[in-house]
C-alpha cells in the first residue's frame, strides 16, 4: 500500500524574537545622539499583531524603524511580514507609525500557490488550511519540487516549511 507524504507551508513570526529584537534597538536609541530629545519608542501590541513606533517626527519615525529592521534581519526575523502604515501626526507634536505582523498565510496568497502549483502539473494535492498551506503526494520528490517551486515564486509573505512527513 502507496503511502502519503505531505508537508505545511506556514507562513509565521515568532513574537519573541521581535520583543528581543525591539529591546536592542531600544538600548541603541537611548544610547544614540541623533536620537537626544527624540522621544523614540517602539511598542508590540501581540493582541493585534502591530507595532507602534513613536518619535518626534517622520524622519526619526523612519530612522527608528530602520534600525528595528536591521536588528530583526540580524535575528532571521522575515521582515515580508511586516507592513507600514502610513506615518501620521499624533498628539504633543510627535510622529506614529503601525507597523502590521502578517502571521500565516491569507487566503487570496494561498490559492495563488495553489494555481501555481496546479500551473506546475505536479503530482500532487494542495489543501488551504485555515492559514497554511497542505501539499500530499505519493512521491517526497514531488514534494521537493513543490517546496522549490514555493521558494522560487514571490508571493509577498515568507514561507517556512513545517510537518514534512
Amino acid at each position: 500500500m502507496a503511502q502519503d507524504f505531505s508537508f505545511d507551508a506556514v507562513s509565521e513570526v515568532d513574537l519573541n524574537l521581535v520583543n528581543e529584537s525591539i529591546q536592542v534597538a531600544m538600548k541603541e536609541i537611548v544610547n544614540r545622539f541623533d536620537f537626544k530629545n527624540a522621544n523614540a519608542s517602539i511598542e508590540l501590541d501581540s493582541k493585534a499583531k502591530k507595532l507602534i513606533v513613536r518619535a518626534s517626527d517622520d524622519m526619526k519615525v523612519n530612522s527608528v524603524l530602520d534600525i528595528l529592521f536591521m536588528r530583526m534581519a540580524k535575528r532571521g526575523i522575515p521582515l515580508k511580514n511586516f507592513s507600514k502604515g502610513k506615518i501620521e501626526q499624533a498628539l504633543g507634536q510627535t510622529a506614529r507609525l503601525d507597523v502590521a505582523i502578517q502571521s500565516g498565510i491569507p487566503t487570496e496568497k494561498a490559492k495563488e500557490m495553489v494555481a501555481a502549483i496546479k500551473a506546475a502539473k505536479r503530482k500532487v494535492n494542495a489543501t488551504i488550511q485555515a492559514e497554511q498551506l497542505r501539499v500530499a503526494s505519493k512521491s517526497k520528490d514531488e514534494l521537493q519540487a513543490v517546496m522549490s517551486l514555493l521558494r522560487q515564486g514571490s508571493f509577498g509573505v515568507e514561507l517556512q516549511f513545517k510537518n514534512f512527513r
